[in-house]
């Protein structure tokens, strides 16, 4: 099976669990973390998923999973070892033409959850397509090691004069010079030392006058983030 990479924008969205386990745990947070709408199904939770729900974090319907409970749903993940329920879960989430992942059953899946290493916006993502978890995992504490938190101050700074750059209404060609000009050989190196006299003197070589138009603040205002 091919699956088609894909990032989704889950903010607000009824998301369901299926479960209360380890497993559904690492699921809600990472749902959370995307601002989703998330509701777990399970007689019991982990101590971190009580303490979510006590904080009106997550919604805990707490009763093991009955047909129907999909109906408002954007998204679904099932958690669960009990087989029975899988199979429900994956027969009412097809009825419904839902996003569905079954944990450790790719033959259940719609989508699956690749590994994935985040700093700030920065995202990077790890597949075997379901063939090799264990390998995907491998990768990404290799990619931990190597992306630290000077790449999400990076991003930071890109994006904030990204978005000063297009509001100048410049040919795209002229866009795409700056924005290929910026990223210096040793941009990550002087965020990382704090050497930021020498990333704010390459930032000001290749955008000219237009930086000193409030730009250097903007971009001064980053420098916390690695502190």
């Amino acid at each position: 099976m091919s699956f088609y990479p894909i990032c989704l924008d889950l903010e607000g969205k009824a998301c369901v669990v299926v479960g209360g386990g380890r497993v559904a745990e690492r699921k809600v947070v990472g749902l959370i973390s995307c601002s989703a709408k998330v509701s777990v199904i399970s007689p019991e939770l982990t101590e971190e998923l009580v303490s979510l729900h006590n904080a009106g974090i997550i919604k805990w319907i707490n009763r093991e999973y009955r047909p129907g409970d999909l109906e408002k749903a954007f998204l679904v993940i099932a958690a669960t070892d009990d087989v029975g329920t899988q199979k429900q879960v994956f027969e009412e989430a097809a009825a419904l033409d839902l996003l569905l992942n079954v944990a450790d059953v790719p033959q259940r899946c719609n989508f699956i959850l690749p590994a994935t290493v985040r700093q700030g916006d920065l995202m990077i993502s790890i597949s075997t397509a379901g063939k090799s978890p264990a390998l995907a995992r491998k990768l990404r504490m290799e990619l931990e090691k190597r992306f630290g938190v000077e790449y999400r101050v990076l991003v930071n700074i890109l994006g904030a004069i990204r978005s000063e750059i297009l509001a100048l209404g410049l040919p795209q060609s002229d866009n795409e010079q700056l924005f290929t000009q910026l990223l210096h050989d040793d941009v990550v190196h002087w965020i990382r030392t704090g050497d930021w006299p020498r990333l704010e003197y390459h930032f000001g070589k290749v955008l000219g006058k237009r930086f000193e138009d409030g730009w250097l603040q903007k971009i001064r205002s980053f420098y916390a983030e690695k502190q």
